[in-house]
């Protein structure tokens, strides 16, 4: 379940080398609001270099003498890559915050810092921008320029990265196992979350694989549950009239997939068959997610890549600039252009 998903598209055109250097996979968090200026928080944005979020929240833990759990921030980052992120540290009232750009230490630095009334919380940013160096590209130049058009224009499959799945798919091993009642289930409740993570997203991948097969992946389905671009919600969708036919094309509206757990799809249809076939040989992982409360959402289908631009560079390299939602992965966007990217690894939330 954590094999390369099949593509949008015939075939990746190029292959190339990514991450050869931190500095080529470059990422910034939006967050979509500004620092309220006031409050017991010092919202603060760091840069880091070749290290990851939970470490960096630690050192801003000991800096500012609070415990590790109440550091906030949106997002876990890339290890291997130049990110910027933001934190929220608890500081007294009558702490200077403009002292907290002092704090650095290897492979960290805060950036700026503002007073902010609450801490920060998964999944609070709106979006990442991504600035991506491919280096030894190797593939024909029209067939890549073609591809690039292609993914600015309909976007791609909005697959979950194999990052999702822990180092060689160790989380989703262990949810098997444990679905399969071969496996305890974890203990501490970050792993536990993980695990079942990683099978939510596994099933995830396993739908939109069967409709990217199908060539309706970005095409509304009878009985769709229609989610909102940028948002969670969603709505049923009977019959797909030639209106929500046009807001598809507009990228206003996008079928969803399942993110499985208690309550019924909301699916039905075609729509719902689909799900129902593509899940069939997983029914204990479905089971697993119902015993331990998840409640079922849903997801797009399709990533939208906005503000994509793209450059060739001297020395068969190409440099690609784009922004994605929250949750979304870079790892995506490369899987349809590079025919090694989902072999990579992380590609960003």
């Amino acid at each position: 379940m954590t094999a390369p998903t099949p593509l949008a598209r015939d075939e990746a055109p190029a292959s190339g080398r990514i991450r050869v250097e931190p500095e080529d996979f470059f990422v910034e968090e939006l967050l979509g609001f500004d620092p309220d200026g006031a409050g017991g928080h010092g919202l603060l944005i760091v840069e880091k270099r070749g290290a990851n979020t939970g470490w960096v929240a630690a050192q801003l833990a000991r800096s500012a003498g609070v415990p590790v759990r109440d550091v906030g921030f949106s997002g876990h980052k890339d290890r291997h890559a130049v990110t910027r992120q933001a934190f929220t540290v608890p500081l007294a009232h009558d702490f200077d915050v403009e002292r907290c750009r002092e704090w650095q230490g290897e492979g960290y630095a805060v950036l700026a810092a503002a007073r902010h009334g609450r801490k920060l919380r998964p999944g609070s940013h709106r979006a990442n921008r991504f600035v991506l160096r491919i280096r030894e590209l190797a593939g024909d130049r029209d067939a890549v320029e073609a591809c690039l058009r292609d993914v600015a224009a309909h976007g791609v499959p909005n697959y979950f990265g194999p990052q999702r799945f822990g180092r060689d798919g160790a989380n989703l091993r262990m949810a098997l196992e444990w679905a399969a009642g071969r496996g305890a289930p974890p203990r501490e409740r970050a792993q536990r979350s993980f695990v079942l993570s990683a099978a939510r997203s596994a099933l995830f991948n396993t739908v939109l694989a069967e409709r990217v097969r199908r060539g309706d992946w970005q095409r509304l389905l009878p009985g769709e549950a229609v989610v909102l671009d940028g948002r969670r919600s969603f709505f049923h969708a009977a019959t797909i009239d030639a209106t929500l036919e046009q807001r598809c094309r507009d990228f206003d509206v996008h079928p969803s997939g399942p993110l499985p757990g208690t309550g019924a799809s909301p699916a039905s249809d075609v729509a719902l068959e689909v799900e129902q076939e593509a899940l069939v040989d997983h029914v204990a992982l479905v089971e697993l997610l119902v015993r331990e409360g998840l409640e079922h959402e849903r997801r797009s289908l399709r990533l939208p890549v906005r503000a994509f631009e793209w450059q060739f560079e001297p020395g068969d390299a190409l440099v690609l600039q784009f922004t994605l939602p929250r949750g979304t992965f870079a790892t995506a966007v490369l899987h349809e252009l590079l025919a090694d990217a989902w072999d990579a690894g992380e590609g960003g939330e």
